[in-house]
This record gives structure tokens, sequence and C-alpha cells, in this order.
């Protein structure tokens, strides 16, 4: 075999080898960022379940608050306290 051939041969064994090598090395670097992604996902759910408690807390709270509080509504434009005296209407 001449040196041309071994070197085409040494080369292009190389060369498959490192194709080989780089496609596992990427593969690998996409599962991990798709694992990356799952969790995540996984801890925004957690936060949103956290956050969706915490007002469900607040909801009842509030509720409980009520019906021991009496509200008066400050927005209700007909309600004697909005109107000054001096206002003119």
């Amino acid at each position: 075999m001449s040196r041309a051939a071994k070197f085409t041969l040494a080369a292009t064994g190389l060369g498959t080898a490192g194709i080989i090598w780089f496609v596992h090395w990427a593969q690998e670097n996409d599962r991990a960022a798709m694992h990356r992604g799952v969790e995540r996902d996984m801890e925004k759910q957690r936060i949103r379940q956290e956050r969706q408690a915490e007002f469900e807390m607040q909801k009842a709270l509030e509720q409980e608050y009520l019906k021991l509080q009496t509200v008066h509504s400050t927005t209700n434009p007909e309600s004697p306290a909005d109107q000054s005296p001096g206002s003119g209407s």
C-alpha cells in the first residue's frame, strides 16, 4: 500500500471518528438543554401553584374579614360622603 493511500485511510478514519464524536456531543448537549427546559417549566408551575394558593388564601381571608367588618364603598358617586357642602353641586 502506498504512502498516499495510508494517509488517506488514516485521515478518513480520523475524520469519521471526529464526526461521530461531534454528533454524540451535540446530542448530549441538546438532551441536557431540553432537560433544563423541563426543569424550568416545572419551577414555573410550582411558583404558579404557590401564587394561586396564596391568592385563594387571601380571598378567603377577605371574605372572613367582610363578615366581621362593615365596609362602605368610596367609589359610589351618589354617596353623601363624596359631596362637600361648598362644592356647588
